[in-house]
């Protein structure tokens, strides 16, 4: 996570630290990122803004308020989902699509104080179209399946060593399998000028589109943001894409910090 003190027009203080998503970690690890990693943050302050993973229901909302209340009993908190921080961010008071694209991918319609369409995540599984996970997926695929060129694939046995029995246990009998598979995405970083690998890339950025971008009425006359390392690092790519489809593409973040500080200084 990454936090950012503001405050008199002074350089921004910034932080990071652990992340934490409520749905799967203890609150005890929020309590402690509050009280020991940000601790030299001043307990005086006025506000906080909060975005996370997580925070889409309203008992994960008030459990990450409360902790935050605990430890900064004069401020006014707000805690808002990571797609909001993200449209936030990236949009400001303009309207947009605002679009996440990192080891998990989303989107949302965003006018410019509200999110008043989303699309729906079906998650690594099932969807996460275009992400650092669905790029590894098809990366690692093609490796096993001997339809990666030669080449390709002897670079991607030097860099990785791996065995298909090691493959699947990572997969499917042990955690962070999303986060796992979308580290296979950084070979098709290293790799992306290669007429194979950018047409593999090419592929999943229109999935991607197709599925988080083209639900949405007016998406090519709305300028369309990203958030995220594979938005980030592949973005040429993604361009390319996004004009094929006649489509704007806007603003493109490693995070949305940058944004936010902007936007609250």
């Amino acid at each position: 996570m990454e936090w950012a003190v503001i405050r008199n027009g002074d350089t921004p203080i910034r932080y990071t630290t652990l992340g934490f998503n409520p749905n799967y970690a203890d609150v005890s690890l929020l309590e402690r990122i509050v009280k020991q990693d940000i601790e030299a943050i001043p307990t005086n302050v006025d506000e906080i803004h909060y975005f996370g993973t997580g925070c889409g229901l309203e008992a994960n909302k008030q459990l990450i308020s409360t902790v935050l209340k605990s430890h900064f009993p004069k401020a006014e908190i707000e805690v808002e989902t990571d797609m909001m921080g993200a449209a936030r961010g990236m949009f400001g008071d303009q309207k947009g699509i605002a679009c996440i694209l990192g080891t998990g991918a989303n989107s949302c319609l965003y006018d410019g104080v509200s999110i008043v369409d989303k699309a729906v995540s079906l998650g690594y599984l099932v969807g996460d179209e275009g992400s650092g996970c669905y790029i590894g997926r098809k990366v690692v695929r093609a490796y096993f399946y001997d339809l990666i060129p030669p080449e390709l694939k002897l670079q991607f046995e030097q860099c990785y060593h791996l065995e298909i029995n090691d493959f699947i246990q990572h997969t499917y009998h042990e955690e962070a399998a999303s986060r796992y598979l979308a580290g296979f995405a950084k070979f098709a970083g290293d790799h992306q000028d290669h007429p194979y690998i950018r047409n593999l890339v090419k592929q999943c950025f229109t999935d991607f589109i197709e599925a988080f971008v083209m639900r949405f009425r007016d998406y090519r006359s709305l300028p369309i943001s990203f958030v995220g390392s594979v938005a980030y690092h592949f973005q040429s790519i993604l361009k390319e894409c996004l004009d094929e489809e006649g489509c704007q593409m806007g603003e493109v973040m490693k995070t949305p910090m940058e944004g936010l500080i902007r936007r609250y200084s």
